[in-house]
């Protein structure tokens, strides 16, 4: 019992050793920004998101009605489109639009205008992703419960719990392509969303869902392609070069994953649900269709195709459910 005690303490002084090495090199110039002070604080809110999705949510909404939430998913969607777009505009101005080569671009750690301004818009992606642990709440309290799947959650905390380490490690270079090109993705989805929790009549507009599943999987396969070419670089100055790695196997990760959830829904059909056989208004049967940015929709009148239409994660009762990375 003593070694298995002291074998653990061991192991916990290791750790606290490698936790106070990384505290020391997050750049200082983000340490007044908020949640950035420490992890402490950010695992927190994670945490607490993890029980509220998991545990306390689901017993809250045990006996109630689900609520109808129209106008504020309206509201939030269309908010994270603006907030999104302009996240995108500041990392093209902070140097993908200005000074960057798009091959191996350094962190600039120095007080520069332009050095700030990539710290600042960094920072901002990293919050957007706590504003988005929104979207699950909004599945708790209108009883999705089945669109709360391991890949929803996992992606909504996990990944924004490693992205503060790269925000505060290496806010910028080469590192910050892929944050970019998520919320170029996310402006185009929240669009959608927003569309459609604003209810029938806007579908007419949204003739190209059927591109989200292929939008979501390009953005994986430029992420990863893109920190590719480091490997094949003669050298490269950018100072953290753990996170090419682990940038890389985000992307195919992922991308194994929603190419996954494509399969198994679309050429399996594991997924859908088992189409009515009865007739709709128009004699043509409901289908379903889905979207690979994570999840599926429901109670989609079709068009005589095995598809129906598409519907939206945050959406109106009539907008349906939807899946996003």
């Amino acid at each position: 019992r003593r070694k298995l005690v002291k074998m653990l303490q061991d192991i916990g002084a290791r750790a606290m050793g490698v936790y106070e090495y990384l505290l020391k090199g997050t750049d200082p110039r983000l340490w007044s920004y908020p949640l950035m002070g420490s992890p402490v604080n950010m695992s927190a809110i994670l945490l607490t998101y993890i029980f509220f999705v998991l545990v306390a949510g689901p017993r809250f909404m045990a006996n109630r009605k689900p609520f109808q939430l129209k106008e504020a998913m309206i509201t939030y969607n269309f908010s994270m489109v603006a907030l999104n777009a302009f996240i995108v505009y500041e990392f093209m101005m902070s140097g993908w639009a200005t000074t960057y080569t798009w091959r191996c671009d350094a962190v600039d750690y120095s007080d520069s205008p332009q050095g700030l301004r990539m710290v600042r818009v960094a920072w901002l992606f990293l919050f957007s992703k706590f504003i988005e642990l929104l979207d699950t709440v909004f599945f708790v309290l209108r009883k999705k419960h089945g669109q709360i799947t391991f890949l929803h959650v996992f992606h909504h905390s996990f990944m924004p719990w490693t992205w503060w380490w790269g925000v505060s490690l290496a806010p910028g270079g080469i590192g910050s392509f892929h944050a970019m090109v998520n919320c170029i993705v996310h402006v185009i989805m929240y669009s959608y969303y927003g569309l459609s929790a604003a209810g029938p009549r806007f579908q007419k507009f949204l003739w190209w869902k059927k591109y989200m599943t292929a939008i979501q999987l390009v953005q994986f396969v430029m992420v990863s392609l893109h920190v590719t070419q480091y490997y094949f670089m003669d050298s490269c100055d950018y100072q953290v070069p753990l996170f090419i790695h682990l940038i890389w196997m985000y992307g195919t990760f992922f991308f194994v994953l929603f190419s996954n959830f494509w399969y198994q829904a679309y050429v399996k059909g594991k997924r859908l649900p088992k189409q009515d056989s009865k007739p709709g208004l128009n004699g043509k049967a409901n289908g379903t269709t889905m979207v690979a940015n994570g999840k599926h929709h429901k109670k989609g009148n079709s068009n005589g195709t095995s598809n129906g239409s598409s519907h939206h994660e945050n959406g109106s009762a009539h907008a349906g459910k939807m899946k996003k990375s």
